[in-house]
């Protein structure tokens, strides 16, 4: 769980997380943030054997913190590999549900919680909001050739194995794109996705991350990586993967 002064948010997402899922450990990647979110984390962590903290020197971008948190857990030998907002957008229930399908499915190596198939839907934003989200979604999977509903969804839950297949170390998308750029590496790697409905609330406390910088960077980063699949250059190579 990446954060960045998400203090007041820690406690409820984390008690709600642990409560709905009291077999996970917990990640927190804090990016020095100054409202003390690293520290409050590092109280809980004393308190927990679940929860654990990893601290950054500075804010460096969501994709970088996803990374250094794959790489943790991997290092530990982690079977299942989650990622998950701090905000309380993403519901601890949903990602039971999640889970369960990873669990159950043995042709299935990353879970999407989409809010874009039936049964899954926001909650709090308007029309606008909607729409640009839909419309970011059908453009990276027309582009990239996927047919995956909520290309963008931070919610997911990954197999240990597909992702050291997944060639992380040449992963350069900084902003939200990191999540695209997962779901085509998965693919080309010879992972099973599947999409579970979620609900996503909007954030009750702090503030968004979001910016205009980080819609530009997905939109050119998505259009370069779809002209060269249509051109044959540039496409993550298929690695041989065997699922566990």
């Amino acid at each position: 769980m990446p954060t960045y002064n998400e203090r007041e948010n820690l406690d409820p997402t984390l008690s709600a997380l642990l409560e709905w899922n009291p077999q996970v450990h917990v990640l927190v990647v804090d990016d020095a943030s100054p409202d003390g979110t690293g520290e409050a984390a590092d109280a809980m962590a004393a308190s927990d054997q679940r929860v654990y903290v990893l601290h950054r020197a500075g804010k460096n971008g969501l994709g970088p913190a996803y990374l250094a948190g794959f790489d943790w857990a991997l290092k530990r030998g982690y079977a299942t590999l989650c990622s998950m907002d701090m905000d309380g957008s993403h519901r601890a229930q949903d990602l039971h549900a999640m889970l369960q399908v990873l669990r159950n499915r043995s042709g299935i190596d990353l879970v999407i919680g989409s809010r874009r198939v039936p049964g899954g839907r926001t909650e709090g934003w308007s029309r606008y909001r909607n729409w640009i989200s839909r419309a970011g979604s059908w453009y990276a999977r027309t582009m990239l050739g996927l047919g995956v509903r909520d290309m963008t969804s931070g919610l997911r839950a990954y197999r240990a194995g597909i992702l050291r297949a997944s060639d992380l170390r040449s992963v350069e998308a900084n902003g939200y794109v990191f999540q695209i750029d997962m779901t085509r590496r998965v693919a080309a790697a010879g992972g099973g996705i599947a999409e579970v409905p979620i609900v996503f609330p909007e954030r009750m406390r702090g503030r968004s991350k979001m910016g205009a910088g980080i819609v530009f960077e997905a939109m050119w980063r998505v259009t370069r990586w779809g002209m060269r699949r249509l051109f044959g250059r540039g496409w993550p190579r298929p690695s041989a993967y065997e699922r566990g």
